[in-house]
């Protein structure tokens, strides 16, 4: 993006009155919950369906509160490990499985995204979630405890190398079922999965970060540089290197 193009689009975002928009087109997802909480947890924004999840008359029930004023503990706690993961490397929670609690009591599971929020000085200073119901997987009964637990080991270690066969040993399913059920889920292999992981945070350092790409393919999980060069090309189209140029805006006059 040229200069011209960054000052006309800041310039356009600075003449919106309120940030509450994206809140209400969330409104008209009721299978997708989107908030905004502070860096102590604190509720800011909550979509309708986030409201009803809760079981919350109204939004501003929910401003101010934390989880734990919100769900059950072990959900609160959970939640609150994920955020302050996210908080300690300012680094998005992309894909999580979480187990959650629809209105009539019944339980299924959802898959989360979260996105540091920063101020001016680039300090993160909050966060940005949406949460997609899985209701058909759920009641399936494709997802529990363990296939969520290793899908979160997946996440949070995909720098190691990670065996097929260890990972559905650790689900409690055989390597034949845990594939099934990420390929129902996910739309992808077990072994596709970690690619995209591993390439999604690839991506997000060549783009926000001057790290050498050897350096970027060791921090992402690949063995070395030209793995990394290999994989980024054959699921984007770009050589690492290109993708910085085409990413990284110009800057500012």
């Amino acid at each position: 993006m040229n200069g011209e193009l960054a000052r006309w689009r800041e310039a356009f975002m600075a003449r919106v009155a309120t940030p509450w928009y994206v809140e209400a087109l969330f409104d008209r997802l009721p299978d997708i919950v989107f908030s905004i909480k502070d860096r102590q947890g604190r509720y800011v924004a909550m979509s309708e369906a986030a409201v009803i999840r809760c079981g919350l008359k109204r939004k501003q029930d929910a401003i101010g509160k934390t989880a734990f004023d919100l769900f059950p503990r072990p959900m609160a706690e959970r939640y609150t490990r994920q955020d302050e993961r996210l908080f300690r490397t300012a680094k998005p929670i992309i894909d999580n499985l979480d187990l959650t609690v629809y209105r009539d009591g019944s339980a299924g599971w959802c898959l989360s995204t979260k996105e540091p929020l920063y101020d001016g000085s680039g300090r993160v200073i909050g966060l940005a979630c949406i949460s997609k119901d899985l209701i058909e997987p759920s009641r399936a009964g494709l997802i529990d405890a363990g296939f969520a637990d290793t899908v979160d080991y997946m996440l949070e270690n995909y720098d190691q190398p990670l065996r097929m066969e260890e990972l559905a040993q650790r689900s409690g399913l055989s390597q034949a079922q845990f594939e099934r059920r990420m390929k129902k889920i996910f739309h992808l292999s077990a072994g596709q999965y970690l690619i995209k992981t591993r390439i999604d945070h690839a991506a997000r350092l060549l783009a926000s970060t001057d790290m050498a790409i050897a350096e970027v393919a060791q921090h992402a999980g690949f063995s070395d540089q030209s793995a990394l060069s290999r994989q980024f090309r054959q699921v984007t189209g770009f050589a690492p290197r290109q993708y910085r140029q085409l990413m990284r805006p110009e800057p500012l006059e």
